[in-house]
């Protein structure tokens, strides 16, 4: 399992979104103001998301995305999958091949690092951040994303 920024960039947007689920659909436009991610590369994201299930359009005046299902029941492994490129990150043993340690222990991080990812909720992320928010200097670098900034409600 890879967290590249493609991955990253998804899961910051796909927060917004459960940020914001109460005030109906959210624009790419406002997202990309929001983290300073372009919004041609938004629709190529929500693109993806929208094919994988994660996301709903809505087209015309208040239009924008909303989640598909509630941010509980979306995993940020979920995400990754749906805008990555997915080459399996573990190789498959070959019977009778031998592998080298570094390789078994390369599967076992990825392993792990799935596992992590695929328990871990879209709503919890966003309650992680939430708090880690309110609890550190301006300083420091964000916990989720990058440029992860909370709406003001």
């Amino acid at each position: 399992m890879k967290l590249s920024t493609k991955g990253r960039h998804a899961i910051t947007a796909m927060m917004e979104l459960a940020l914001r689920h109460n005030k109906g659909p959210v624009t790419l436009a406002d997202i990309s103001a929001e983290q300073s991610i372009s919004v041609s590369y938004l629709e190529q994201l929500f693109a993806r998301l929208r094919n994988h299930g994660l996301v709903t359009g809505m087209r015309g005046p208040g239009g924008g995305y909303c989640l598909r299902r509630p941010a509980t029941e979306i995993t940020i492994a979920e995400i990754l999958s749906a805008v990555d490129d997915a080459m399996p990150a573990r190789r498959e043993r070959i019977p009778g091949e031998e592998w080298p340690q570094s390789v078994i222990m390369w599967n076992q991080l990825s392993a792990r690092i799935y596992d992590y990812l695929n328990d871990l909720t879209l709503a919890e992320a966003v309650a992680v951040n939430q708090n880690s928010e309110s609890n550190r200097d301006e300083a420091e670098e964000p916990r989720f994303g990058s440029g992860f900034r909370q709406s003001a409600a």
